[in-house]
């Protein structure tokens, strides 16, 4: 019996330890074993030069110029970049396109059409 209450408290420390310090595990977790568990979410993105190399710019959105020019920023916006990694993901759209969706997502909730016009029909446009 005590064998087993041991047993039992040593796999639930496993797991306490893995989900403590799962940034530091999950990538060296083969992409295989990742998907089966659900687990291919989680990617950290904290630096200008890890979003980089998830693929979060381009010529119209240089990040890396911002590195060369040291940007003392950490990065970019933690909910808005998963929010465009999910976009490119659900899409299947590239990092541009993701953004713009994204945006449009944005000024569609706030009550604005995609040219920037009121969407309210009381909203003065002209004079």
């Amino acid at each position: 019996m005590f064998f087993y209450i041991s047993l039992l408290a040593f796999f639930a420390l496993l797991v306490m330890l893995g989900y403590r310090y799962r940034a530091v595990v999950l990538p060296h977790v083969p992409m295989k074993v990742r998907s089966l568990f659900g687990l291919n979410q989680y990617i950290p993105l904290s630096t200008f030069s890890s979003q980089a190399e998830a693929g979060l710019t381009s010529v119209m959105f240089d990040i890396e110029a911002n590195m060369n020019d040291g940007d003392s920023r950490a990065g970019l916006d933690e909910r808005g970049t998963q929010e465009v990694l999910d976009i490119m993901r659900r899409e299947r759209v590239n990092f541009d396109q993701a953004r713009l969706i994204r945006h449009n997502q944005i000024l569609a909730r706030n009550g604005i059409d995609p040219s920037g016009m009121p969407l309210d029909s009381k909203a003065v446009t002209r004079l």
